[in-house]
């Protein structure tokens, strides 16, 4: 075991290298440049020379495979650099947008896990009855509502029938978890419905497989109370997919939000990823999508551990 966890850590720096050189060549490739584009910001005429000048002291002026070179020992020594759009540190500029991203995804992620589980698996216990088809049908709702839209029928039913708006400036839960709580509560449950929504259907699939499996019905012809038999030997066979569908969503939830954000006026790694992608910020931009990249390796390595766990006979 401790030789597959070493070979799989050594198998994660071959691939953030493969996606850090991809994404270094798409963003060198697509159109726009960052320089021009802070000068039409600005609305005021930029001489050739001072566009230079601004590309000099940028780097850009450098050959591609230099400016990959920097930018990669920078990595390699866990310096991401300064924002070319902002000259900020892109570390400290993620920092503060990574506890937002990173509550929101945790939360989302426990609310869907009290929704599917029970869900998921009470519809399999009662397949095709009214029980299973309401579950059904309520799953299906979280795969066609979006989570932004569901976000903005939340704020309209508090704005009409409460006179009340969740507050628009984050609050650290560290400073102060009621105020926090107050604004996050509200996207998470947005979220965490959608993301329930296939996690439930996954449950009542994985679930039903298993109750028809041998041991099962060994277990119930023993003489098992039900509750032992569905939690100890079904429910916990059927987990494996389960907790893969959890982790990726919850990899996702890291950088995927980007509308939701929007609609509750959270600033967090989407909203961060999209307005760096728009501003032609090259090196927050990549710094970003190594974070994202990185988020999903360590995700599936997190869940090869947890296979073990949940199923001795797995063996690596």
């Amino acid at each position: 075991m401790g030789q597959y966890i070493v070979k799989r850590l050594l198998l994660m720096i071959p691939t953030l290298f493969g996606v850090a050189v991809l994404v270094f060549v798409l963003l060198r490739i697509a159109p726009g440049d960052i320089v021009e584009l802070k000068y039409a910001g600005s609305g005021t005429f930029a001489p050739k020379e001072a566009i230079e000048r601004e590309r000099v002291q940028l780097g850009l002026d450098k050959p591609v495979w230099q400016q990959f070179l920097n930018w990669s020992w920078g990595i390699v020594r866990l310096d991401f650099g300064l924002s070319m759009w902002t000259g900020r540190p892109i570390a400290e500029e993620i920092r503060i947008r990574l506890e937002l991203s990173l509550q929101l995804a945790i939360m989302a992620t426990l609310v869907a896990i009290l929704i599917a589980l029970p869900c998921g698996t009470l519809a399999a216990l009662k397949q095709d009855t009214w029980v299973d088809y309401l579950v059904r049908i309520f799953s299906i709702g979280g795969l066609a509502v979006p989570s932004f839209w569901l976000g903005i029928v939340i704020i309209l039913m508090f704005l009409i029938f409460f006179r009340w708006l969740p507050p628009l400036t984050f609050t650290s839960f560290w400073t102060d978890p009621v105020a926090n709580l107050s604004q996050m509560i509200w996207p998470a449950l947005a979220v965490g419905y959608r993301y329930s929504a296939m996690a439930t259907r996954m449950t009542r699939s994985s679930v039903l497989e298993v109750l028809r499996e041998d041991y099962v019905r060994t277990a119930r012809a023993k003489g098992l109370k039900e509750n032992a038999v569905v939690l100890k030997h079904a429910l916990r066979n059927a987990l494996l997919p389960i907790v893969t569908v959890i982790g990726l969503e919850f990899a996702f939830l890291i950088g995927g939000l980007v509308v939701t954000e929007q609609v509750f006026n959270l600033n967090g790694i989407g909203m961060l990823l999209v307005e760096s992608i728009t501003h032609r910020d090259y090196t927050m931009t990549q710094a970003l999508v190594l974070l994202v990249s990185f988020a999903f390796i360590a995700m599936n390595f997190f869940l090869d551990l947890l296979y073990v766990w949940l199923d001795p006979r797995i063996h690596y």
